[in-house]
């Protein structure tokens, strides 16, 4: 939906609209008409809640802003250029005269504004396309013979929009609220950005292979089964799921002891189910940069590397991960050191005197051979069980 970049600023255009803008030798006219299919008309006019009354060049000057940042702020969201054609609607107009609003306010840059639009625009983008392909194909299926699912789908999105509309906005202030809250307890400004977490990756062993042998429809139920299981887990026990990459989940949590009991907890839900295939996760903890629900940098790739050496079945942790667990008290600096609480609290217990019980660590480390990762020098990987099972 987005403008024609070779049209100038609102401020510099004359009175009457251009019919025709030249396009550069040197780029490529990536224009797409709209529809004028009847049905997709109405959808679109249902969905949007307005009709097709604006070309782009007469959005951007209703909106009050220039041609060139309503082009930047509509591929920003992800639409697609159409030229001059008249396809746009209020809405378009008030989203633009909104996202400009706010920077002439002076409570976003133009690159904030730019990136709110970017990031809204993909994660939306992709819950609308999994919408389309799963929810409502699964639930347009003609009732009777002789009815089409176009037939079927017009009512149903009129009964469902208002309420997935609705339940947008809650899980989006649930998440804002959450992420808030993660900001807010942050010990101070840096830590906003650049923060401590540890990161993991889950990746389903032998993947390639699965592709070469399972039908789509088969390996499309598995990785929609492993993605659903991992996206559970990683919730339920207060981590956060930053992406899924078919056969690879990458999540974050704020500490070390969330962090391995995710991980254990995705092992042994995987090992459980007959039907999935081996399973392997890396964690790392440390410094890390976050940007637009992503996490970059040296703890995040570690954490990839750690998971490609795993073996099945198996966690492996890098080295300033086992240290915090063991400073948080959640696992022994060794079994030597467990095994020697055990005694004395035992030994002062017989003698009848009053002390302290033994630490109950949650869980155990084992340390790995060195070994020299790519990209990042000699590691020490330390192999992560529940405590008793190692």
């Amino acid at each position: 939906m987005t403008v024609d970049d070779t049209t100038s600023g609102a401020g510099t255009q004359p009175p009457s609209e251009p019919s025709v803008h030249a396009t550069p030798h040197h780029e490529v006219d990536h224009t797409a008409e709209p529809t004028d299919d009847p049905l997709a008309i109405r959808l679109e006019q249902l969905i949007l809640g307005a009709d097709r009354r604006y070309t782009p060049f007469q959005a951007a000057r209703t909106a009050g802003v220039s041609m060139d940042l309503a082009s930047r702020f509509w591929r920003a969201m992800g639409f697609a250029d159409i030229g001059q054609a008249k396809a746009l609607t209020e809405a378009d107009v008030l989203a633009l005269r909104r996202l400009a609003g706010l920077v002439e306010a002076g409570l976003l840059s133009e690159p904030m504004a730019i990136q709110v639009a970017r990031s809204t625009g993909q994660t939306t983008a992709r819950l609308a396309e999994w919408q389309i392909d799963s929810f409502l194909e699964g639930l347009t299926e003609p009732p009777e013979p002789g009815m089409t699912r176009t037939e079927v789908t017009y009512p149903l999105v009129e009964l469902l929009l208002p309420e997935l509309q609705e339940f947008l906005v809650y899980v989006w202030r649930r998440q804002l609220a959450a992420a808030t809250g993660r900001v807010v307890q942050a010990a101070d400004d840096e830590e906003m950005v650049d923060r401590r977490l540890a990161v993991g990756f889950a990746d389903l062993v032998g993947f390639t292979r699965l592709t070469r042998r399972l039908e789509e429809e088969e390996l499309g139920e598995l990785v929609e089964a492993f993605e659903t299981t991992s996206a559970d887990l990683v919730a339920a026990h207060g981590g956060r799921l930053i992406k899924t990459l078919g056969d690879e989940v990458l999540f974050a949590a704020d500490d070390a002891g969330t962090a391995a009991e995710i991980a254990l907890r995705l092992i042994e839900a995987m090992t459980q189910d007959e039907t999935m295939p081996a399973l392997r996760v890396g964690i790392a903890f440390g410094t890390v940069t976050t940007r637009m629900g992503d996490v970059f940098g040296t703890t995040v790739n570690l954490a990839s590397r750690l998971t490609s050496i795993a073996p099945k079945d198996a966690v492996l942790v890098d080295g300033a991960f086992a240290e915090e667990l063991t400073r948080t008290g959640d696992a022994p600096a060794s079994e030597a050191q467990a095994a020697e609480e055990a005694a004395v609290a035992e030994k002062e217990r017989q003698e009848g005197v009053e002390s302290a019980a033994a630490p109950k660590y949650r869980y155990g480390l084992q340390p790995m051979w060195q070994r020299p990762v790519r990209g990042l020098g000699v590691v020490e990987p330390w192999l992560l069980a529940r405590r008793g099972t190692s």
